[in-house]
């Protein structure tokens, strides 16, 4: 009887019980996915996050010498107060301008709080 089938028939024969074998190695994964609670994800998500600052704090800390944050601080600050500076200068020769054309400034709103002019929050 064997003799009589085709080799592809055989073939298919031999392999059904491996392919039985995936198949409820199959339908367990997914028994086993369905049946394992799963973690919200915001909260993953906020893990991540806290995980990821973590690891940007120690990489600021061990790979930038203090020093060089302190100049960059320095350079800022400094270059800050020179645009501070300029942007005084430009204010002052605007208001003079006005004053001495007749014509009035309209409101500012550029700047930081009661510096700008607006009312205390």
């Amino acid at each position: 009887m064997l003799a009589d089938l085709p080799p592809a028939v055989a073939a298919a024969l031999a392999d059904a019980p491996l392919a039985l074998v995936l198949l409820w190695m199959l339908v367990q994964l997914r028994r086993d996915v369905a049946a394992r609670p799963e973690e919200p994800a915001a909260a993953a998500a906020e893990a991540a996050r806290a995980e990821l600052d973590a690891f940007k704090l120690e990489v600021a800390r061990t790979y930038v010498p203090l020093s060089l944050i302190r100049d960059l601080d320095s350079r800022l600050t400094q270059q800050l107060g020179r645009l501070e500076a300029k942007l005084d200068e430009v204010s002052r020769a605007a208001t003079a301008a006005a004053a001495v054309s007749g014509h009035a400034l309209p409101g500012r709103a550029i700047g930081f709080g009661l510096r700008a002019g607006e009312p205390e929050a």
